[in-house]
């Protein structure tokens, strides 16, 4: 028997509830192998729940999963010698050092060739601490042993869920050249993370899914590229006018908040920040924000609905993410 496919990872109608809440609702994901792939969604879209189950620790209630172009089904321990994971927190002993903590869990997977456990130790740069024990490490420390661990067996298919938890940011900087580096030598590295910003630099492919669906998915670059638009800000009674006065431009979106303010996307390019405002003044209403462009917050909260914190919202006329302001 031979693999099916060249995807690294991929999944078809994956479906799963807890009880009366369903989490996954058929979702499709397709990774290529070789890449850095960024699996992005707000909390409660089902990202953890994915985690768990390509990893076995969950099971669907229907669907299919192929890791590695193979199928992946209950009791698989076999398939998994290929996936390194990190999921959530990792659980080590803390009693132990981190280099015996990596023996123990060496000893209860896949064989690990002699020399991996110090050269992992000095790949996540905790070889000068590797002999204290886990109970004096910091929780960026202890996640960086984690992502030791899951390459102990040298994987084709790395699973990492908020890998730059607890990391500073000299520490997410070494984290992403790691990665990147891991996918140029032919590896796949498959990330769920929050840091938009951070897997904007860091993916080649994104996958974004919203209350258990996939909603997009493809090559970063050209996501960005088909993407463009202008978000405006203004009080929400003037919103049904602002909205008449831009949908001759382009189609318009409107949040569904309950604040006195409310956020309009409207989908043009962003070099037509100028004329989105220029169409406003004409009607008489006046923006208090306005920022444009192709960054990946933009594309997530226009794909999610805004499902994401205010804290990746403007609070005041400008973009935080390099795109053009109109005033």
């Amino acid at each position: 028997m031979t693999p099916s496919a060249s995807l690294a990872l991929s999944t078809r109608g994956l479906r799963k509830s807890y009880g009366s809440r369903l989490a996954l609702d058929g979702l499709d994901l397709s990774v290529p192998s070789g890449v850095v792939y960024g699996f992005l969604g707000p909390n409660g879209a089902g990202k953890t729940t994915t985690m768990r189950l390509l990893t076995g620790l969950l099971h669907p209630d229907a669907g299919a999963i192929e890791l590695l172009g193979w199928p992946f089904r209950r009791g698989d321990r076999q398939r998994l010698f290929e996936v390194g994971a990190l999921i959530e927190s990792p659980s080590f002993y803390p009693y132990l050092s981190g280099r015996a903590n990596l023996h123990a869990l060496a000893a209860a997977g896949a064989p690990v060739p002699k020399g991996r456990i110090e050269e992992l130790l000095e790949l996540v740069g905790l070889r000068e601490r590797s002999t204290d024990k886990l109970s004096g490490y910091s929780l960026g420390m202890k996640q960086r042993l984690g992502i030791a661990g899951a390459l102990l067996s040298d994987p084709k298919l790395l699973l990492l869920d908020e890998p730059a938890n607890g990391l500073d940011p000299a520490g997410i900087v070494a984290m992403r050249e790691t990665l990147r580096r891991l996918a140029a030598s032919g590896k796949t590295v498959f990330v769920s993370s929050h840091l938009l910003a951070e897997v904007q630099v860091l993916a080649d492919v994104v996958g974004i899914i919203a209350r258990g669906r996939l909603v997009r998915e493809g090559p970063l670059d050209s996501l960005l590229a088909d993407s463009g638009v202008v978000r405006v800000r203004l009080s929400r009674p003037e919103s049904a006018a602002a909205r008449a006065a831009l949908e001759g431009l382009a189609p318009v979106d409107a949040d569904g908040g309950d604040t006195d303010e409310a956020w309009l996307t409207v989908h043009v390019e962003a070099s037509r920040a100028a004329e989105v405002n220029r169409a406003l003044a004409q009607a008489g209403i006046y923006a208090s924000g306005l920022e444009s462009g192709t960054d990946l917050e933009m594309l997530f909260l226009e794909l999610t609905g805004g499902e994401a914190s205010s804290e990746g919202r403007m609070q005041g006329i400008g973009t935080p993410n390099g795109g053009e302001t109109a005033t």
